[in-house]
């Protein structure tokens, strides 16, 4: 109890989610015969592990594609493809994110990458600043969806067994039936902001094609390794980040040897924050395991619970509230050794369960008060988190819609893998 209390006081006051637990865990120890000096094992032993280097690896790739100048490729090649539609720029940016998703598996870099360039063109255009920042923040749930996916990678290290090339193709279909409905919503509800422009000549929009061939290639090169069994993931990764060091600097000649200091900086600060959550959650799991909090759980759920559909609604909503307060990995780091034993005993498929899981704390990242999403395009529009809240409800409401159709039509997600044989 004490470390509970500890741990909601440290959250409330605003403290980092990784310290809060730690010294929400310490407190907890203190009242065990366990010493103090197992926290320092435990925080070791939670990262040693070979497929978490899949991580870093994947967050310096996305680095040095965004450095070599990729984004405006990306941009260019949406703008071929659907910048002459209806509401068309902010088509292009919710196609761009889908391709951008190819290559970072973040929804942050997406919205700071895509953010930087779309907020301020879109409003040129007749967009309003808050609702161009409201609809990069919202098409950057796709980033995590489509392969690669750094929440993917970490839900396979929870769950010990789940398979990667699996989840990678399962969230293919939502990532693009989310991209769709975007669409449709812009396409109806913001027409009225910029007129149509006509379609790009056939020759500009090869070229287009030519110039984007470097990113379009990279996750089909990621995903198919895997797939073929050449590498496993975390091979991928590293494949991925020689990929773009090789692209950046031999093929597209933009990248330079006075950039990669600054570019390893920004990769290790950025992997540094999720490692350290998963090494202190780590911790945090093992007591959890240790007082047996999963198993007793599982025990109160499976009571109440019967139907496979009323625990993914009810598991729904939980991480639904869920996201509101937490960050993705770390809800995902918490709540999954709880969740996924109970899911399994109700027999529902392990991959399917695990793209619900990730889309619900995705969709997280860009709701209020604690989104991280809304933060970092509010860091670019500067309009304020409650104008960007406002304006990004309705597509909220779409993204909840896509949601609905992932957890209660499971062939959306299970199509893909079954179709390759996982």
């Amino acid at each position: 109890m004490t470390g509970f209390l500890i741990l909601l006081f440290l959250l409330l006051i605003g403290s980092p989610i990784a310290f809060a637990i730690l010294l929400a865990v310490t407190g907890y120890l203190t009242q065990t015969p366990f010493p103090i000096s197992l926290i320092s094992q435990r925080l070791f032993s939670g990262l040693d592990s070979f497929a978490i280097l899949a991580i870093p690896l994947f967050v310096l790739a996305g680095e040095l594609m965004n450095e070599s100048g990729i984004t405006g490729r990306i941009i260019k090649f949406a703008n071929a493809c659907v910048g002459h539609m209806k509401a068309g720029l902010a088509q292009v940016n919710i196609w761009a994110s889908v391709i951008f998703a190819g290559l970072s598996g973040s929804a942050v870099a997406d919205t700071s990458a895509l953010g930087r360039i779309f907020i301020p063109e879109m409003e040129k255009e007749g967009y309003p600043r808050d609702f161009a920042a409201a609809l990069t923040a919202a098409s950057s749930v796709i980033g995590p969806m489509i392969p690669p996916s750094i929440p993917v990678i970490i839900y396979a290290l929870i769950t010990s067994g789940v398979s990667v090339p699996a989840l990678f193709l399962a969230g293919v279909v939502p990532g693009l039936l989310l991209a769709v409905g975007l669409s449709i919503y812009v396409r109806i509800k913001a027409a009225h902001y910029a007129p149509q422009h006509p379609r790009m000549p056939f020759k500009q929009r090869l070229i287009a094609l030519k110039d984007a061939w470097i990113p379009l290639f990279m996750p089909i090169f990621i995903v198919g390794s895997i797939l073929t069994g050449i590498v496993t993931p975390t091979e991928a990764a590293a494949l991925a980040a020689g990929y773009a060091l090789f692209a950046g600097m031999f093929i597209l000649k933009s990248l330079h040897l006075n950039q990669l200091p600054s570019i390893f900086v920004r990769a290790m600060r950025d992997s540094s924050v999720i490692l350290i959550i998963i090494a202190v959650i780590s911790v945090a799991n093992w007591l959890l395991t240790f007082s047996q909090v999963p198993q007793k759980v599982s025990e109160i759920v499976l009571e109440q619970v019967s139907s496979p559909w009323m625990f993914l609604l009810a598991v729904n909503m939980i991480l639904l509230v869920i996201g509101l307060f937490l960050e993705g990995i770390a809800a995902m780091l918490i709540l999954l050794p709880i969740l996924h034993p109970i899911a399994m005993q109700l027999g529902l498929d392990p991959v399917h369960f695990g793209i619900v899981v990730i889309f619900n704390l995705m969709i997280g990242l860009v709701t209020p008060p604690m989104g991280i999403c809304l933060f970092v395009s509010n860091s670019i529009a500067n309009v304020g988190v409650g104008a960007i809240s406002r304006k990004i409800m309705p597509l909220f409401l779409v993204e909840l819609a896509v949601l609905a159709i992932v957890t209660f039509i499971p062939d959306t997600v299970t199509f893909l893998p079954r179709l390759f044989g996982y």
